[in-house]
């Protein structure tokens, strides 16, 4: 605590710098709290028996985008699980007609599997600003879903997220690598 002058009325005590210390330590005793809690194991029960989604209920990979990039395996061979990626053209986010016909496959999949979930994620190529490209990742991965609940495949199954350009599959700075990071991931996660 200390003493500050704000002028005519005197001299007061601060207790601002104290509340912001007991702020602080409150958030760091959160984060540590969080970061030692680890999730229970899933599909170890008759959930995730005989489903063939693998480690965590996320498909044969074991996982999306995110836990593939921090294990360092984005984009191995056979890394992609059930369902396939679909591709869209430069600053666009329109289900191309080729397109089409993966994810009508991909809704025959999830009718097929009808205890499954799946999360669309969003990915766009290098180019252009972080904020503009987690937009356009969002859009892409909305009009999947939306394409997807035409399909008859129930939108309380289907969740998305955008990753912008912050997961490429590709690092190199070319239209062929490019087209390869414009995608939209489809990631199983298993009954609820």
């Amino acid at each position: 605590m200390r003493r500050i002058q704000p002028g005519l009325r005197g001299w007061v005590n601060n207790h601002c710098g104290l509340i912001r210390w007991a702020g602080v330590v409150a958030i760091a005793a959160a984060l540590a709290a969080c970061s030692s809690a680890k999730p229970a194991a899933q599909g170890a029960g008759p959930e995730g028996a005989g489903t063939g989604l693998g480690e965590n209920n996320m498909g044969a990979a074991g996982g999306g985008s995110l836990s593939q990039f921090q294990r360092g395996s984005l984009g191995a061979p056979g890394s992609g699980g059930p369902l396939t990626d679909i591709h869209f053209d430069y600053d666009d986010f329109t289900i191309r007609p080729q397109d089409g016909e993966i994810l009508r496959n991909n809704a025959k999949w999830l009718s097929d599997h009808g205890n499954t979930r799946v999360q669309v994620e969003g990915h766009t190529d290098e180019r252009g600003s972080e904020e503009y490209n987690l937009a356009l990742g969002a859009k892409r991965a909305q009009a999947a879903k939306d394409y997807l609940t035409t399909l008859g495949v129930s939108s309380d199954r289907i969740s998305t997220i955008s990753y912008g350009k912050e997961l490429p599959l590709c690092t190199e700075h070319d239209e062929d690598c490019w087209a390869q990071n414009r995608r939209d991931h489809f990631v199983v996660q298993g009954g609820q």
